[in-house]
């Protein structure tokens, strides 16, 4: 629906006369309802599913507080955080949209962390993944 919108839009500029100062779009109730709801939905929704990177799980709170300063130290522009999950506290790295953008930072983390893997996450908040 977003495609057909943007195309709507496309034509539109495409049909205006440049030397007028205004454009006109002239949209379907329907788009227009459409659009309402989609931005409605999107404001009301706090976090997504998306993947983010484990780095470690351990049973040690303060092993896990040591390894986030660690983290935070070789990857200053990464948000880190752990999470409790009895009786594992969980540090994870990170927030992606899909597995394969996961897995393509992974990469890159692997040679300080070998152990890290890519984690499905439904906690992630939308403005995360654009950062």
């Amino acid at each position: 629906m977003r495609q057909l919108f943007t195309i709507l839009i496309l034509f539109f500029i495409t049909q205006h006369n440049f030397a007028q100062s205004t454009i006109l779009v002239n949209e379907e109730p329907e788009i227009t309802n459409l659009m309402d709801r989609f931005t409605t939905i999107n404001q009301t929704t706090y976090t997504v599913e998306g993947w983010r990177i484990q780095l470690l799980a351990t049973t040690d709170r303060s092993k896990v507080e040591s390894a986030k300063r660690q983290f935070q130290t070789l990857y200053p522009n990464i948000f880190v955080d752990w999470t409790h999950s009895k009786p594992y506290y969980k540090l994870r790295a990170g927030a992606y949209g899909s597995k394969l953008e996961a897995t393509r930072m992974l990469y890159v983390m692997k040679k300080d962390y070998p152990t890290a893997y890519p984690a499905k996450d439904d906690t992630i908040r939308p403005i995360d993944l654009l950062n």
